[in-house]
């Protein structure tokens, strides 16, 4: 009996490593009847989409490998030819990315990230509200221009640096919790506890070189495998070890799962007080959920909103409703309201209501470990050195950027693409590619100078024409998996409109006719955030769009009712270390498990798609016209049902 026992477990072990290969070849086959049996334009179309959404949400093969999925299929079954889907995996969001990731790269190479994240949090100060909240208020403007998982690989650094300066300031000196003092006589005080917090000093986690811990990748996709996490803890990792490709560009968590005994005093060793885990757990996912909500308030501040961009512009062509302008007066509102009640939330969950004592600027009230808290910020600081002419140009053209996409149509007043005689030829884009281009061509060094700036990083530093980005700093950068993940739902979506099958699709939906339109958009949104908890991002809103775009024309509501409350909710996956990236960043320093991310998480989810829903269904409405079903919907509708 052993032996056959031992046999049966052996083989389920087995089967569970090949688990991924089995799906791979067992869901093409188990839905081979539907085009076989039924062998229309719809099935075939349908057994593309469900076989691809099938590989994406299971992560069977690496993402972008699913996403050419329709790239062979499509011909073989007739749908679409070979040209024709090819050309769907290359749109003008890629090159608008492009443009943005070359910012991003100068941006990430001279530092300004740092001086910028640093300067917000040493103007909040180290009172644990304020500081919670400073570094949420950086860490949403980052997020607005980069990725939200390069963003917080880029603050949480910075955050454990002084976390962990709370901690070894505890642990030496715990009886100066609660004791007050004066600023002016402190100065030669705090230093002297400096030198003898060094012999007991912990082991920072800081990673003061982010150029090595931030540069790999600018995703919103999850690699973090279900199995792979768990609530035991997590050991700290080096930046190799961490932000190590596995498919293509993105993070895999390295996990290890120690006795349980020796994690539960290690916690207990680690904290000075409960009050001080508290602050660890709060300001630990206080960046994560940040991250989240920067990236709603820009097109480019996720992949998701590029994806709901694209899929909307070529799905309804006569709509010149979305634009890097409209999308930021829209969500802008959103994401300070959320910021607010999310730092609230955050606050009664972990720190409690008494926000006199933990949000108090006064330096009066400042306890000893909170001003060695701001020494070390301030240090930091001091460290990157007056700001480099590199990080002037860069800024230069962040603002120019910035400027450029806001008056291109701003619709209230004529853009400046109205200086030009052909119309419709200048997106945002064009303004990305310009830019970036020209960040390959302008020097490093200041002009007419012979010595470098401080914060020279060029590899030959003989060659005083030196650029400020280099194309590897780019490709370092670049996620092509995006790209391919991206043009894989283009293709998609191409199929269902050229065979019919969103049609199909729209007229099993009427009888959902009798709903208004806010009870269709809130059922949409909790169904896309429920499945993103477990799903990557990207690909949840991928097979969602062409659903949702045929209710809305069959139940004749604006399709942007749907849709952009839709897009904004497929980011709130927040509850789970596999939901996003930027949430396995933040759950590999150990200062959180799963019990408090899920518990914090549900609370910011809910607060996501309230604020949506208010959105929608105030300020959007005007903003986009909303209480009628628009003409460009209306050929879209004729013309899919001919």
């Amino acid at each position: 009996m052993r032996l056959e026992a031992a046999a049966r477990m052996d083989l389920f072990r087995k089967l569970w490593k090949a688990r991924k290969l089995i799906v791979v070849v067992f869901i093409p086959l188990s839905l081979l009847p539907l085009p076989l049996i039924h062998p229309t334009s719809e099935a075939c179309c349908a057994y593309v989409l469900m076989v691809t959404a099938v590989y994406w949400v299971s992560e069977a093969v690496p993402l972008g490998a699913a996403a050419l999925v329709p790239a062979f299929l499509y011909p073989l079954f007739g749908v679409l030819k070979s040209s024709e889907v090819a050309a769907e995996y290359c749109k003008d969001t890629t090159l608008l990315l492009m443009g943005v990731i070359c910012l991003a790269a100068s941006i990430e190479k001279w530092n300004l990230h740092k001086r910028i994240a640093l300067r917000m949090v040493m103007i909040a100060g180290a009172k644990p509200g304020m500081l919670v909240l400073g570094f949420m208020c950086c860490t949403v403007f980052l997020s607005m221009w980069l990725s939200n998982t390069s963003t917080t690989a880029m603050v949480m650094p910075i955050a454990e640096a002084v976390l962990q300066q709370l901690i070894c300031t505890g642990l030496a000196d715990s009886h100066n919790d609660s004791e007050t003092t004066e600023a002016p006589e402190d100065d030669s005080a705090v230093s002297d506890k400096e030198e003898n917090l060094d012999k007991n000093q912990l082991e920072l986690l800081y990673r003061n070189d982010s150029s090595d811990c931030t540069k790999q990748e600018l995703s919103t996709l999850s690699e973090v495998q279900t199995g792979e996490v768990n609530g035991l803890g997590l050991r700290p990792v080096s930046n190799q070890e961490f932000m190590k490709h596995t498919n293509g560009h993105l993070p895999q968590v390295a996990i290890e799962i120690p006795n349980v005994k020796r994690v539960k005093a290690r916690r207990d060793s680690q904290y000075p007080t409960k009050r001080d885990h508290m602050i660890c757990k709060c300001l630990s996912l206080s960046i994560t959920y940040a991250a989240t909500i920067g990236g709603l308030i820009t097109i480019t501040g996720t992949s998701t909103n590029l994806i709901f961009a694209e899929q909307f512009n070529t799905r309804y062509p006569d709509a010149k409703v979305i634009n890097f302008g409209t999308w930021f007066i829209f969500s802008f509102p959103i994401a300070i309201i959320m910021l607010v009640l999310t730092w609230l939330w955050l606050h009664f969950l972990f720190l409690g209501c008494n926000f006199r004592e933990t949000c108090s600027l006064s330096k009066k009230r400042k306890t000893s470990r909170e001003m060695l808290s701001e020494r070390r910020i301030h240090e930091e600081y001091a460290k990157l050195g007056p700001i480099s002419y590199p990080e002037v140009v860069t800024g230069v053209f962040f603002i120019l950027m910035t400027l450029l996409w806001f008056t291109r149509e701003p619709g209230f007043v004529p853009g400046w693409t109205s200086l030009f005689e052909k119309k419709g030829y200048r997106t945002d884009a064009t303004v990305s590619v310009l830019l970036g281009f020209l960040l390959f061509l302008i020097p490093a060094r200041r002009p007419f100078s012979s010595t470098p700036s401080s914060s020279y990083k060029s590899t030959d530093d003989d060659d005083p024409l030196a650029p400020m980005i280099t194309w590897k700093d780019f490709q370092r950068l670049m996620p092509w998996e995006i790209v391919i993940l991206v043009g894989g739902g283009y293709a998609l979506a191409a199929g269902c409109k050229v065979s019919g099958l969103s049609v199909w699709i729209g007229r099993q939906l009427e009888p959902m006719s009798g709903l208004p339109p806010w009870a269709v958009t809130l059922l949409a949104c909790l169904l896309v955030s429920a499945v993103t908890e477990f799903a990557s991002n990207p690909a949840t809103l991928t097979v969602f769009l062409p659903i949702l775009s045929a209710l809305s024309e069959t139940l004749h509501i604006n399709p942007l009712h749907t849709l952009i409350p839709s897009t904004m909710c497929v980011s709130f996956g927040v509850m789970l270390p596999v939901g996003n990236p930027p949430n396995a960043i933040v759950f590999s320093y150990g200062h959180v498990q799963i019990s408090d991310m899920v518990k914090a998480g549900f609370g910011v989810n809910l607060i996501g798609v309230a604020v949506v829903m208010l959105a929608i269904t105030t300020w959007g409405v005007p903003l986009f016209n909303l209480t009628e079903f628009p003409a460009w919907a209306v050929a879209r509708n004729v013309t899919g049902s001919l």
